[in-house]
């Protein structure tokens, strides 16, 4: 079991490179643009994820986010930016299909769990100031 791992993991590089290969001679498009496009495609991607990780990091230690919907997102767009960085086409479309999934998106997708402790109704950051005085 251990061998045909191997296989597949040493297998794969070989067979993306040639399939890429095989794809710019049917195209007509020179192998080095799709090799530098898909690796400044996949420097870009982790270039901004680098950003978004630490405003995420940072919303969810002031409570406005979940850490683990975070670094879920987080961990698939740093995942699709390394297989866009591998020279390929297979692992550019695993790359796309990782980057196209609607997972811990906020909209109409599903409910989203709502944390404990925490009301929805958001107050906002305006204080009223006044004197308290008890009558009895």
């Amino acid at each position: 079991m251990r061998f045909v791992v191997l296989a597949i993991v040493l297998g794969f590089p070989f067979a993306d490179f040639l399939l890429t290969l095989r794809l710019a001679r049917w195209t007509g498009v020179p192998l080095w643009v799709w090799l530098a496009g898909s690796g400044v495609a996949g420097m870009w991607v982790l270039a901004n994820e680098r950003d978004q990780f630490r405003m995420r990091t940072l919303a969810a230690f002031r409570g406005d986010q979940s850490l683990l919907r975070g670094l879920l997102d987080s961990g698939r767009r740093v995942l699709a930016g390394m297989l866009l960085i591998l020279p390929g086409v297979l692992s550019d479309v695993l790359a796309l299909l990782l980057l196209s999934l609607p997972i811990n998106q906020r909209g109409a997708l599903g409910p989203e769990p709502v944390p404990a402790g925490r009301s929805s109704y958001r107050r906002n950051s305006t204080t009223v100031d006044g004197d308290y005085r008890r009558m009895d």
